[in-house]
């Protein structure tokens, strides 16, 4: 049964993606909305919909392990696994705005959560060596507060910017707006139906396996919830949506540490322990190395899609044998 809910799931996430895509890509040209702005706004609010619900239900079950290690993991799939599918498909040209703007706040960002969370112990050096599912950190309500500040900073000069640079050619026929906002709607309720049925699934799975709440949450539910990203980013590369399909990565990114962890942090602290300081700096290392390939000619090319794919891999089996 939990094998079919997840390809139920999987299907619900594709057609779902599809869908969206149409959607958004119509209304981006009704408005003469650049796309990879849509894709930093509307399309990664969307597909990062699924981490909202997870983290923030484990913030409410007290399950801080699942809230941080959900986020902190879907960043990291986000770069390696989606990017380094999408280039795969297609080499992946990068906006001199995403390189400029978008990759160094998520880079800043994590680095804030990190010393934010942990800076007494970890100007120590008192954490290394230390038991991996020992708390060291917390995600206080201050910390929360200050990221939810700098996410509304950042969604409010993301609009202006947009006002003030509308795209000066629109590609492909426009359709009515009433059309485009319902493939959104009606897309946006597949990609959050699927994405649940398939972390359901996953997470049912995995216990039946006997995983830990830190690995599932770093590995099933991070990969799970972040199929939405994975699916609507291919889907907008295999349209010619590249600006689309890199904006949604970023954009998630951006808003699962930001907007995600900070309301979940701020309806409960949420604690860090050894082996999510780990995880955040190695998504903090993982950001630069991607930041370094998109600012290659602009473009992440077939060839650096499969590196990023192969360091997911190693990443996973890291914390596997961890």
């Amino acid at each position: 049964m939990m094998i079919v809910i997840l390809l139920i799931g999987f299907v619900a996430l594709i057609k779902g993606a599809d869908w969206f895509v149409d959607g958004s890509s119509g209304l981006a040209r009704t408005f003469r909305i650049p796309g990879v702005i849509i894709g930093l706004t509307i399309v990664a609010f969307g597909t990062s919909a699924p981490e909202l619900a997870v983290s923030t239900l484990a913030a409410l079950q007290g399950s801080n392990e699942i809230a941080i290690s959900n986020v902190v993991g879907s960043n990291i799939f986000n770069l390696l696994g989606v990017l380094g599918v999408c280039a795969l498909i297609k080499p992946v040209p990068v906006e001199r705005g995403i390189t400029k703007r978008d990759f160094p706040i998520t880079v800043g960002v994590t680095i804030l959560v990190l010393f934010g969370s942990c800076f007494g112990i970890l100007s120590s050096g008192g954490w290394m060596g230390t038991e991996m599912t020992m708390v060291i950190g917390t995600v206080s309500r201050r910390l929360a507060l200050l990221l939810l500040v700098l996410f509304i900073c950042y969604i409010v000069y993301l609009i202006l910017e947009a006002k003030a640079n509308p795209a000066k050619e629109t590609m492909g026929a426009t359709q009515p707006i009433w059309k485009s906002i319902l493939w959104i709607v009606v897309g946006l309720a597949a990609i959050i139906a699927g994405g649940q049925a398939v972390v359901y699934a996953a997470k049912a799975i995995a216990r039946d396996l006997g995983m830990t709440e830190t690995l599932i949450g770093l590995t099933i539910v991070a990969v799970g919830t972040s199929l939405p990203e994975l699916v609507t980013s291919v889907v907008a590369a295999r349209k010619g949506e590249v600006g689309m399909a890199v904006g949604n990565v970023v954009g998630s990114n951006i808003f699962n540490m930001m907007f995600i962890l900070g309301v979940s942090a701020m309806i409960q602290p949420v604690g860090v322990n050894v082996a999510c300081v780990w995880d955040i700096i190695i998504l903090t290392v993982i950001s630069v190395v991607v930041f370094g390939f998109s600012r290659t000619e602009r473009t992440i090319s077939r060839g650096e899609g499969a590196i990023m794919i192969l360091l997911y891999i190693a990443d996973v089996v890291f914390a596997i044998l961890r």
